[in-house]
């Protein structure tokens, strides 16, 4: 059963106490997906691009779970102007229940910040929904395993599975070399871990490996580029 707990910077997060994992860092929720998956990932990709407002990055996000990180994609999107298509992996959606008392609205500056999150969640999985002019999210029911992509190729991955120590089987070097080619060239994989097996096996895969300063709790993060 899913405990919801309260991370240091004040938002919420999962407990899966059969696993003792969190579904995000207990350093602050709110603040390590700002960090790594919009400052270093779609921000960092975006400036290096050039990215022009007709162009639509294809962003893929293994690990849905509470919705957070897209939440926060679809306010950067629409605050900049940046056309996304979100496909996004899960295995084991979360009750809605749950979902209604995270608190990730109450402290984003964002006037629609509780609609796009309602949003999000009501949307239809394994069908690409527009959710607004700038945003539109597939939520898809599949394992990364049983994934075959869509018809274009990923510009953006956020990895943001559990911990090498929990899903072992996630952080696979078959899946990596999976990833790498459905991406584009010159796209970008970002994620929280920082572990030296992981490392070495992304550059085994052919990506360009970046050691980046990590948000609060952890001295490192990784950026990876196709």
């Amino acid at each position: 059963m899913l405990e919801i707990i309260k991370t240091k910077d004040g938002s919420h997060s999962l407990l899966v106490p059969e696993m003792n994992e969190t579904y995000h860092s207990t350093h602050g929720a709110l603040t390590e997906s700002n960090y790594v998956f919009i400052d270093k990932g779609l921000k960092y990709y975006t400036e290096k691009e050039a990215i022009a407002p007709t162009n639509r990055i294809n962003i893929l996000e293994v690990g849905f779970g509470t919705g957070l990180n897209a939440m926060l994609t679809n306010i950067y999107s629409n605050t900049h102007k940046t056309a996304v298509n979100y496909f996004s992996l899960e295995t084991n959606p979360i009750d809605l229940k749950i979902l209604e008392q995270l608190n990730y609205h109450e402290l984003i500056d964002h006037p629609k910040g509780l609609e796009i999150f309602q949003s999000i969640h009501a949307s239809e999985w394994d069908k690409l929904v527009e959710i607004n002019n700038y945003f539109s999210l597939k939520k898809i029911n599949l394992a990364l395993q049983e994934y075959s992509g869509e018809s274009e190729l990923f510009d953006l991955v956020y990895f943001d599975a559990f911990a090498p120590s929990r899903q072992p089987e996630m952080w696979d070097i078959v899946l990596f070399e999976k990833i790498y080619g459905l991406m584009k060239k010159g796209g970008v994989l970002v994620t929280y871990c920082a572990q030296g097996q992981f490392k070495r096996d992304l550059k085994a895969c052919g990506f360009e490996v970046e050691k980046i300063p990590g948000p609060p709790g952890k001295a490192e993060m990784t950026r990876a580029s196709k």
